[in-house]
């Protein structure tokens, strides 16, 4: 029992300080995204976003995310780009990984990463809307 308990604490140790260092670690660029009007349980098409990289600002297609059971009018997010080694890298598919963890201030991270290894950490900035990731992952391009 005791070798048991020990095993646990060293994993819980160990996932411990793996979270530490992904907090400390910083972010390669941040993105912003807003869309218009959203029905209940309808998959979003973000009509703009801005992927910052390098002190220079992007414009960028996102399509595939969901904002489950609400309606609201406007919808904002923003994120943090992680393993982000050059702008081509960017385009993609995301789709989720892990488990979601909290922002500052209680609000939902939906973590996503791409078939380059991108990974973006994004929260939604409306009020009381958590931003999901649709059935066949997020498209999110370049113009």
């Amino acid at each position: 029992m005791k070798r048991f308990l020990g095993i646990l604490t060293i994993a819980a140790l160990s996932m411990s300080l793996a979270s530490a260092r992904a907090e400390d670690k910083k972010p390669d660029a941040t993105l912003k995204l807003s869309g218009g009007s959203v029905a209940a349980g309808v998959g979003v098409s973000w009509g703009s976003g801005t992927l910052t990289y390098k002190g220079k600002s992007h414009r960028i297609d996102v399509k595939g995310l969901s904002v489950g059971d609400v309606g609201v009018s406007k919808l904002s997010a923003s994120g943090k780009v992680y393993n982000l080694k050059s702008l081509h890298d960017f385009d993609g598919n995301y789709t989720g990984v892990g488990a979601g963890a909290a922002a500052a201030g209680g609000a939902d991270v939906t973590t996503m990463r791409n078939q380059n290894g991108v990974t973006v950490d994004l929260v939604s900035t409306t009020q009381g809307v958590k931003v999901t990731i649709g059935a066949s992952g997020v498209d999110m391009k370049i113009k």
